[in-house]
C-alpha cells in the first residue's frame, strides 16, 4: 500500500492510503467466505458452496461493506505498527473511503487517528468572577400568580353589553359582489387592524354594519390581504375571559392553604431558579476563565462526532416539524455552513472545558461520594420529570451511567472553582 501521512493538529493524523490490487482482491476473498457461513445451499456445508453459487445470492452491498471493513481494519493495524503514535483508544477513527472496486481490484480511503489529549491546567484559584446578587421582588411573585390565574381562566358569553378591548368575538365578513355567506373568524377585540377594530367596537351580537375596509398586507385570508373592499360584518357571538378571584380557594385549587402561603411557594420557586440561573451563569464564567489560562488540545474525531451527531438531531427535528435544515438556519439568521460551524464550534468548546474538569478533578485528588451522585439522580430525575429509579433504569438501559458520574464531577469542579475565585458581588443590570 501507498500511505501518505499529514498531521493536521497536536492530536490528529490524517492518513491517505492507496491499497495494493492483491490487498483489495485478499479482502473480497475473505468477505465471501464470511457472507457464504450464514447462507445454507442444498448440498453444502454453511461456508463450502463454490463461490460463483454464493454470487447469485448473496447482497452485493453486503460484501462490499464486509470487504472494505476487512480491508480497513487490516491496513489501519499495519499502519499503527509502522507509525509510534499515542492513540486515544476512547476515541474512533473516522474513515472516508473514496474509491473501491472489485471488477478492477482498487481502493483509496483517508483516516484520521485520533491522538490522547493533551491538557495542561493553568492556574485555577482566584479566578476572576463577577456574581450578581440576586432577589426576588414583589412584582415578580404577583406577575407569576396572575400567570396562574390565567391558566385557570374561563370563558363566558356575553350578553349584555357590546364589545369592549379584550373580548373574544365571532365575526362573520362578508364582502360585496361576493356569493355565499362570507368567512367566519374568531378574533380579540383590539388586536385585529384598526378599521375592524373601530368597526367591533360597541356592537352586541346579531348587529351587522357595513363599512370600506382596506385589508393588511399580512390578514390571514391571503386572496383579501392587501385588498379595499366594502364589507358586511356580524357580530355572531361574544364572550369574555373571566380570572377565578384571588382568594383562599384559588389557592387552594393550587394546593396550598391560603393566598399568603401561595406567595410563599411562588417567591421560593422564582428564588430557586434564580439560583440555578446563577450557578450556570457562575459556572460558564469560571469555566471560560480557565479555559483561556489552561491548554488543550483533542483531536478532530472527538468534536466533530459530537457535532455532526447535534445537526443530525436538529435536522430530524425539523423534519418532523415539517421544516428544512435549510430553513431552520435561515430563521436563525444563518446558512446552513454557518449553522455547521457554529455547532463545530460549540462541540469543540464543550470537550475541551470537560477535559479540564476532569483534569483539575484529578488534580486536586477528588472523589465523589454516594449522595453526591445520588444528589445528581435526583436533579437529573427533576428535569426528566420523572421518578429517580426510572431515570437510573433509563440511564443503564441506555449505558448513560457515565453521564450521571461527569454530572457529580462537574458541579464538584464548579464548587471548588467558586468557593477559590476571587469574587465580586455586582448588581444585576
Amino acid at each position: 500500500m501507498e500511505v501518505t501521512r499529514e498531521d493536521l493538529n497536536a492530536c490528529t493524523v490524517k492518513f491517505t492510503v492507496k491499497a495494493e490490487q492483491l490487498e483489495v482482491k485478499d479482502a473480497f476473498d475473505k468477505a465471501y467466505k464470511q457472507v457464504a457461513k450464514q447462507i445454507k445451499l442444498p448440498g453444502f456445508r454453511p461456508g463450502h458452496a463454490p463461490r460463483a453459487m454464493i454470487e447469485k445470492v448473496v447482497s452485493k452491498e453486503e460484501v462490499y461493506d464486509t470487504a472494505a471493513e476487512n480491508l480497513i481494519r487490516k491496513l489501519y493495524k499495519q499502519i499503527l505498527d509502522q507509525n509510534e503514535l499515542a492513540v486515544d483508544s476512547t476515541t474512533q477513527p473516522m474513515v472516508d473511503l473514496t474509491e473501491f472496486a472489485e471488477d478492477e481490484p482498487k481502493a483509496e480511503f483517508s483516516i484520521k487517528v485520533p491522538l490522547a489529549p493533551q491538557v495542561k491546567l493553568g492556574e485555577y484559584k482566584a479566578l476572576p468572577l463577577e456574581r450578581p446578587k440576586i432577589e426576588v421582588t414583589d412584582e415578580e411573585v404577583e406577575h407569576q400568580i396572575e400567570e396562574f390565574r390565567k391558566r385557570r381562566q374561563t370563558r363566558e358569553a356575553v350578553v349584555d353589553r357590546g364589545v369592549t378591548e379584550g373580548d373574544i368575538a365571532v365575526v362573520n365578513i362578508k364582502p360585496d359582489g361576493i356569493e355565499g355567506e362570507g368567512r367566519n373568524f374568531m378574533t380579540i377585540a383590539g388586536q385585529t387592524f384598526p378599521a375592524l377594530d373601530e368597526a367591533l367596537h360597541g356592537m352586541k351580537v346579531e348587529d351587522m354594519k357595513s363599512l370600506d375596509v382596506t385589508f393588511p398586507d399580512n390578514f390571514q385570508e391571503k386572496d383579501w390581504a392587501g385588498q379595499s373592499m366594502h364589507i358586511q360584518v356580524t357580530l355572531n357571538s361574544l364572550s369574555t375571559v373571566k380570572l377565578p378571584e384571588l382568594d383562599d380557594e384559588f389557592a387552594q385549587s393550587m394546593k396550598t392553604e391560603s393566598i399568603e402561603d401561595l406567595r410563599i411557594r411562588v417567591r421560593t420557586g422564582i428564588q430557586r431558579a434564580k439560583s440555578q440561573m446563577l450557578r450556570d451563569f457562575v459556572n460558564e464564567q469560571l469555566l471560560e476563565k480557565l479555559h483561556e489560562r489552561s491548554e488543550v488540545a483533542v483531536s478532530d474525531n472527538m468534536w466533530e462526532a459530537l457535532a455532526n451527531r447535534r445537526l443530525r438531531e436538529t435536522a430530524e427535528e425539523q423534519h418532523k416539524a415539517g421544516k428544512t435544515i435549510e430553513q431552520y438556519a435561515t430563521e436563525n439568521g444563518m446558512t446552513v455552513e454557518q449553522l455547521e460551524q457554529a455547532w463545530k464550534d460549540k462541540a469543540k468548546m464543550h470537550v475541551e472545558r470537560a477535559l479540564l474538569i476532569r483534569e483539575l478533578f484529578v488534580a486536586e485528588k477528588m472523589e465523589l461520594t454516594n449522595q453526591e451522585l445520588n444528589d445528581e439522580l435526583y436533579a437529573m430525575s427533576e428535569e426528566m420529570e420523572m421518578p429517580p429509579q426510572e431515570t437510573l433504569d433509563l440511564l443503564k438501559k441506555n449505558n448513560a451511567l457515565d453521564e450521571l458520574q461527569f454530572r457529580a464531577i462537574s458541579r464538584k469542579v464548579g464548587n471548588f472553582l467558586e468557593e477559590n475565585a476571587d469574587v465580586k458581588e455586582v448588581a444585576v443590570a
